[in-house]
Order: structure tokens, then sequence, then C-alpha cells
């Protein structure tokens, strides 16, 4: 009962310190170059975390690349011409407004604080927008200024401008100039995309959120290129795809909104764009965008290189420039919305417990197998050999990952089972003396429930599989 009344008191940031406490006490997320006193904006994954978002990579890549046949995979390279960046519009236009305060001089976003200082007018009910002030000391702000948030660097031993070169905002672009060598390799028939996972960089003026506003982030990113007159029936059908992609690792769908860009808020390449939000515990924040980008970056891009990106179709005798659906997927906001929603608290046996419901298909460890006591030899040797026994059936299955079966004899039982829990491990196995003595088989524990059920060693493997999948 005292548990519930302080549960009841819990704010939603109370809720997301639990989070990054938990991530960092269990080994998921660390703040970057943290013995330094860290670096805003930059996180370090640890082995689960790193394990969690390798599973949602593996699983993103199954199901939009290795089981379609008209998908063509890419890891393009982050350092790019700066020609490519001219004529994708980002140098000349990819920028924020900054303010500055004039009293303690810290920066921000004037679209963000315009954002967080609306309140409700009591007398129409709508937004009123009050003179922004420094959320930091309350002083006067500055005018905006435009700022570029790509990280420039140069390439070369002597720096000019045609050293220029910059850290990637996006991976999109590694895509659309490498859509002739596609064309030219496999001869794709339309529709066909192309995808890729990789890393993206952007200078963020206030990095905030945990994951969800970081300067160093990936992406996972569809070029989908389609016939102009296709455009809206190709986007439903990316919508539904997304969707049940949100559904498979686990999303609930109550937390899951769909919002329709309007029309002065749209990118300049683009014609549609819809976001999936989701609802963090800082608010309702966008996860996933789906954008009809037109022909405008194959046209930019043939445009500023010369060379001609126009696709000719055999069948029909036809040249042009297709134009492009593009599904963009966020890796470490993904992660986030996946923590955030599978945390849990509630009470067992009496007493607060905390654990991640994780879709086994991409929690860290699937299954824990531990013997009863550590300094029992006896129980040690089999606990060994049945983890050996899981570990080789389980971690060669890209499926499920590497490190997908954890042995663990750290601390007493009970203290095993909620280190468990708050990794979010499905199943726990526990070697106990009827399974010596007996040969009553296991103790499979599951994580939700907390119940046990005694399995034979030899169902052990068929039992495990038919509940991970």
């Amino acid at each position: 009962m005292i548990f519930m009344k302080k549960e009841k008191r819990n704010s939603q940031s109370d809720i997301m310190e639990s989070i990054i406490s938990l991530c960092k006490r269990r080994g998921f997320i660390y703040q970057g170059s943290e013995i330094y006193g860290g670096l805003a904006g930059t996180w370090d994954y640890g082995p689960y975390g790193l394990a969690l978002k390798n599973n949602i990579k593996n699983l993103w890549w199954k199901r939009f690349v290795d089981d379609r046949d008209d998908m063509y995979g890419m890891d393009a390279a982050i350092l790019m011409n700066q020609k490519a960046w001219q004529a994708s519009g980002h140098v000349g236009g990819f920028s924020d407004p900054l303010v500055e305060c004039s009293k303690c001089k810290h920066r921000f976003r004037e679209d963000q604080l315009e954002s967080q200082q609306q309140r409700s007018d009591p007398k129409t009910g709508g937004p009123k927008v009050r003179s922004l002030s420094c959320p930091d000391c309350g002083g006067a702000l500055g005018p905006a200024r435009q700022f570029n948030m790509m990280f420039k660097t140069t390439v070369g031993a002597v720096e000019s401008e045609d050293s220029i070169s910059y850290l990637r905002p996006e991976t999109a672009q590694g895509m659309f100039v490498n859509f002739k060598n596609i064309i030219d390799s496999f001869h794709p028939k339309l529709p066909f995309g192309m995808a890729q996972i990789g890393k993206a960089f952007r200078n963020e003026i206030a990095p905030r959120d945990f994951l969800f506003r970081a300067r160093e982030f990936e992406q996972m990113e569809v070029e989908y290129f389609i016939r102009p007159e296709e455009w809206e029936k190709q986007f439903d059908i990316w919508e539904k795809i997304r969707m049940d992609w949100c559904l498979e690792i686990g999303l609930p769908k109550d937390k899951i909104h769909i919002r329709e860009h309007a029309k002065e808020e749209l990118s300049h390449y683009s014609k549609r764009t819809t976001d999936i939000e989701f609802d963090y515990p800082f608010g309702q924040k966008e996860l996933y965008g789906l954008a009809y980008r037109t022909d405008f970056d194959l046209k930019a891009h043939s445009s500023t290189s010369g060379v001609d990106l126009s696709y000719f179709d055999e069948e029909t005798k036809e040249r042009f420039i297709p134009h492009v659906i593009e599904p963009s997927v966020g890796v470490d906001r993904t992660v986030l919305a996946v923590l955030s929603s599978a945390y849990v608290e509630d009470e067992m046996g009496g007493e607060k417990r905390i654990y991640l419901k994780f879709a086994p298909a991409i929690a860290p460890v699937k299954v824990a197998v531990f013997p009863l006591l550590k300094n029992k030899p006896e129980l040690v040797k089999k606990a060994r050999e049945i983890y050996a026994l899981l570990k080789k059936e389980f971690n060669s299955s890209t499926s499920l990952g590497a490190g997908a079966v954890e042995f663990d004899d750290n601390g007493n039982i009970g203290k095993r089972y909620r280190r468990q829990d708050e990794i979010g491990t499905p199943y726990c196995v526990t070697i106990d003396f009827d399974t010596l003595e007996k040969g009553a088989g296991v103790t499979v524990r599951d994580r939700d429930s907390g119940k046990q059920e005694r399995v034979g060693e030899g169902e052990l493997v068929k039992y495990i599989s038919g509940k991970i999948g």
C-alpha cells in the first residue's frame, strides 16, 4: 500500500530519471566522456544497451531488407564531397533559429522556447505565447540568428575552401549519390529501394531529453524509388509497414500517434510528410518520419554533378527521374521509446520491483541460467552444461543475436531474479537439487508474472524456443 501511494506521486520526470538511473546501473547507457564531466549530447552504449540496439537494428534489417526482393543495402561513407551537401540544400538551409541570453550567455533554439513558454489563454482557451526569457536565469534574450547544425571539418593536410567537408547530418544523401551505381550494377526494376543504417551528426544548440535529441545518433533509412504517378499508393503502403514495425518491437498502440505536417512546416524537398509520434515520459514527440521527397534529390545531384541520374524503363522505353518515398527511423529514439514503454514498477512478494517488459525479439538477454547455490560444485557444473547447451542453440541464431543466453551466479537467487528483471530477461532457468537427485528437470521463471514451471532437460530447448520465437 505504501508503494502504491508513492507510485501515484511519481511524475513523468521522475519516471524519466528512473529510466536513466536504471540504464547506468545495469550497463545499458552511460554519459559520454563521463569521467571528464561529460560532453552534452553524447551517449555511450554499454553491453546491454548495445545488445538492445543491435537487436533492433538486426530486426529492422531483416524486415526491411532481407525479407524483401526489392531492396538493396548500402553503407555509404560518412564524409562526402562538399558539393553533395550544397546540392541537397544543407549548406544553405540546414539551420535553426538561435537566441542567446544577455545575462548568462546560454544559447537556445528559439522555436523550442516558444513551444515551452506557451500557456493557455483563460479567455479564449487557445495558446498564448509569453515574451521569451531565459529559462535558466530569467534574463533577456537577444535577437534570433540562424545557426547551421552541420559539423564542419577539413579533409587533407592543407586547409582551404576546397578541403571543407561535413559530418553527414542524415544518411539519405549517401544513397542518392549512389543511385546510378545501383542502377548500373544491378539493373533493378521500379519500384525498388535502397536501405542503410548509419551514424549521423547534428550540432544541436540544446541537446536534451536523454537519447531523444543528441549530437551523434544513428538512423535506419529507406529511399524507395517509384513512378511519379504511384506516390500516393506507395505512401499508404509504407504508412502501414512502419506501423506494423512499431507493434512488432513492442511499442503500445495507444502511445503511437500519426501527425500530418502542415504545408508551412514541410521540408524544402517534401510534398507530404507524416510523423509517427510517441508518448515519451517528457511528452508526445517525433519518433519516425515518412516523407514524399518527389524527385528533388536526384534532380539536384544530377544538375550539380553533371551526371545523368535518370531511369530508363526497358518495357515502356521511357526515361525519367524517379520519385522517392522515404521512411526514416531513428535508432536511438527507438531505443528510448522501447525503454520507456517497457519500464514497469510493480510489487512482487510484498516488495517493490522494477522490470523491463521487452518483447523477446529485442531483449538483450533472452535466457539467464542459474545454479541455485554458487558454492555447490555439482550444481554449478550442471548449470554450466545447460548454459552451454542453450548458448550453442540460441547464440548461433541470427534472429536472437549474440549474448542471448547469460550465466549468472552472483548473489542469492532473489537478487539474481531482480537483476535479470531490470535487464529485461524474459526467462530464468534455475538448476537445483531436484534437477540432480530426482531428474525433475529445471525451473523456468517467467519475468512478467514471476510464475515458475518445471521443465524436463530434454524439453528445455523446445520449450524456450516456443516462448521466445
